[in-house]
């Protein structure tokens, strides 16, 4: 119980500190922002503070900031003390700068900017490796929230074979086009803040019955730290690829800087995206609370985590309450989807030169976008070990591309004189989560194994080599090209 409240405190009182510094280190100030200065009506739209900030936590607040607390839970109650330190000092820190850089570059999305201050390089790379990520969200995000209505508001099986399973997923398929296609303030600018009631209740009430049930909650004891982990697997890597969205997410760079289009002052900023992030670790602490507090009741352990969202929302606030906050988990995912084939339809846009304000050029785009996602998500569902496979690599990949984000503004830093270091440090940091997990893992180089060992040692080693090389490449490049940076292109 304490270890929670704990966890809260760090989250809100080193959120509002830490806030207000990275706000100092960046110096918003009254400079006309892109949507007022280049206004077109479709992606350019002024919105006011409130909209912007529902729109942003909606967009970054998928089944991430959920299922990945409820299965994080189970290294241990540590898992209260690290989601908010990690929040803080690297999630929200990420999506406030991204976000900012971007208001300073007429609202680029996270390629071009990758491309102005890494170089072509690193772009042609970061390129590619996006564009793969914003696919797998947008089918993660079709079937999960599908899986969703089908099993716990419909209650019928989420399987291939049952033909409302397809329904379902093409009625979210076809919202996601017409959020894709339409004006920013006319699809998502209006449906947001009925989600954003349906989010809210459901956070509220799953809060609310992890407060009457505090005696369930465990604290962490930092003697037997080890005892506590009932995964069997090491914290490092595993616990940050595993709870993911609760404390950083790459994902968050591509909407934040899809936001930076419709931010009317850079000092609602601070509010817009390092806040909206808060609000996402409070979420994920809620979950994982929710979680403990089951698991210490004798539910099974290896229960799937999608069936945890349900058993946790009936637990708390019974059938009706629980239709409610149900119906509050489906919407964060689709908040997120349709913002991430939206956000991948301006990255190939800006990357072939494509005018989004003429309606066919945005339908060519968006139709051969669609059309993958759509092959994605047959084949996930159709493969018995397809959405395990499609959700590793998703998971994977959305924090392996927060290291570029941060090696970017890092670079943005450095070039201006400011604090390179809050971003460089997280920067390394997941180097080494993501390099040392994926060289061990089997969805990967399978390194370890390869030499006979069956921990991480090996893939420890090159990971620590290869965030040294980060460390040293990003801080090198800035120092090199300097202020000329700015004087590129966007």
């Amino acid at each position: 119980m304490i270890t929670f409240f704990i966890g809260l405190a760090i989250l809100v009182v080193g959120g509002v500190v830490y806030g207000q510094y990275c706000e100092k280190v960046f110096g918003p100030d009254d400079r006309q922002t892109p949507a007022t200065a280049m206004e077109d009506g479709v992606d350019y739209v002024p919105m006011n503070k409130l909209k912007n900030s529902l729109i942003e936590l909606l967009n970054i607040a998928g089944t991430g900031p959920i299922l990945g607390p409820i299965q994080g839970i189970l290294f241990g109650p540590l898992a209260f003390i690290t989601i908010p330190i990690g929040n803080v000092l690297a999630g929200s820190m990420h999506d406030y700068f991204s976000g900012m850089i971007s208001l300073r570059n007429d609202g680029a999305q996270m390629p071009r900017m990758i491309k102005k201050y890494l170089g072509n390089k690193t772009y042609g790379f970061y390129n590619v490796v996006i564009m793969f990520l914003m696919l797998l969200v947008g089918a993660v995000f079709i079937y999960t929230p599908g899986d969703l209505i089908v099993k716990d508001l419909m209650g019928q099986e989420a399987i291939a074979s049952n033909p409302t399973t397809w329904i379902v997923y093409a009625c979210i398929f076809a919202y996601y086009l017409i959020a894709t296609l339409f004006p920013i303030d006319k699809i998502i600018g209006k449906v947001y803040p009925v989600f954003g009631l349906a989010l809210i209740v459901s956070a509220v009430g799953v809060f609310i019955g992890v407060l009457m049930n505090l005696q369930h909650l465990t604290n962490v004891d930092f003697a037997n730290i080890p005892l506590q982990n009932m995964t069997g697997t090491p914290w490092i890597p595993i616990f940050f690829i595993t709870v993911a969205c609760g404390i950083l997410s790459g994902f968050h760079a591509t909407q934040a800087t899809l936001i930076s289009r419709s931010v009317s002052s850079e000092k609602e900023g601070r509010t817009t995206f390092f806040n909206m992030m808060l609000l996402e670790g409070f979420i994920a602490m809620c979950w994982a609370a929710g979680a403990m507090v089951l698991f210490n009741k004798g539910v099974a352990t290896d229960t799937p985590a999608t069936l945890m969202i349900g058993n946790i929302s009936r637990e708390f606030l019974g059938n009706i309450g629980a239709y409610f906050a149900i119906v509050g988990v489906v919407v964060l995912p689709i908040t997120s989807g349709d913002t991430a084939l939206r956000g991948l339809r301006l990255m190939v846009a800006e990357h072939f030169n494509i005018d989004q304000v003429d309606r066919k050029k945005r339908v060519s785009v968006s139709g051969a976008i669609f059309a993958l996602v759509a092959v994605i998500l047959v084949w996930a569902k159709l493969s018995p070990s397809g959405f395990g496979m499609l959700w590793r690599y998703f998971a994977f990949t959305n924090q392996f591309v927060a290291i570029f984000a941060l090696s970017m503004i890092s670079v943005y830093l450095l070039i201006h004189n400011k604090n390179y270091i809050v971003s460089l440090i997280p920067g390394m940091f997941y180097t080494f989560v993501t390099i040392s997990f994926i060289l061990n893992a089997k969805i990967g180089f399978n390194l370890d194994r390869i030499f006979g060992r069956e921990d991480f040692m090996v893939s420890y080693i090159v990971a620590g080599i290869i965030t040294i090389v980060y460390a040293m490449v990003t801080v090198n490049y800035g120092k090199k090209h300097g202020l000329s940076i700015e004087d590129r292109k966007v």
